[in-house]
């Protein structure tokens, strides 16, 4: 997945804890830890892809580190 579509799955996860705040959900505890758990794993899948991607560009612009 691109760093886009995993920022905007981020997104949508970070909804889904608002929504479960605002209607209650959130005191089902095992929910909102399988929740934590995800939002925690989907973060850092976004900065994972997100510094690939940047090193790519770079890598394009400039060519690779050497040395």
């Amino acid at each position: 997945m691109s760093a886009l579509e995993l920022r905007t799955q981020l997104l949508e996860l970070h909804a889904e804890r608002a929504l479960a705040e605002e209607t209650g959900v959130a005191g089902i505890a095992s929910y909102m830890d399988d929740l934590e758990r995800d939002i925690a794993r989907s973060e850092a899948a976004y900065v994972g892809a997100a510094v690939t991607e940047l090193a790519s560009f770079r890598a394009q612009l400039a060519g690779p580190n050497v040395g």
